[in-house]
């Protein structure tokens, strides 16, 4: 009889034990933004701006949020953040985003200015796993 209490609480104590670490086989995110367009090429005001970002986890994970955005490199005002909801949850490893900003002056561009598109991916907590990858161009009028 005392051995099966033993047995019991022994039981007892695993069952519990293991309920409290962390899955090992859960994947470390390996985020990368990978910028197919635009370029560095010089570009000009009322120019279509294609934008390709293809976001992936090496890891095989999920890729949970992304950003892209372009701001004015001087003054840091941006012009453009999408898309308006971030988290993507792409279980598949991979998201690609696409979509096209017209550089106008409606849109905030002028020429002889200098911008920046940024490309950012992270992880289901707001930081986690972040990587960010940029391109620069410059706008001519």
């Amino acid at each position: 009889m005392k051995s099966y209490i033993y047995l019991a609480l022994a039981m007892s104590a695993f069952v519990l034990n293991s309920g409290c670490k962390k899955d090992s086989t859960d994947p470390t995110h390996e985020y990368h933004a990978h910028i197919h367009s635009p370029n560095t090429d010089a570009k000009h005001v009322d120019d279509v701006l294609d934008i390709e970002v293809e976001f992936e986890d090496h890891a095989g994970g999920t890729v949970h949020h992304i950003q892209v955005r372009i701001y004015n490199k001087s003054t840091l005002v941006e012009v453009y953040r999408m898309p308006t909801d971030a988290h993507v949850h792409a279980t598949s490893g991979s998201y690609t985003f696409e979509d096209t900003f017209d550089l106008s002056v409606a849109n905030g561009i002028t020429g002889h200015s200098d911008w920046v598109l940024e490309a950012k991916v992270w992880g289901e907590t707001d930081g986690e796993a972040e990587e960010i990858e940029t391109v620069e161009f410059h706008v001519h009028p």
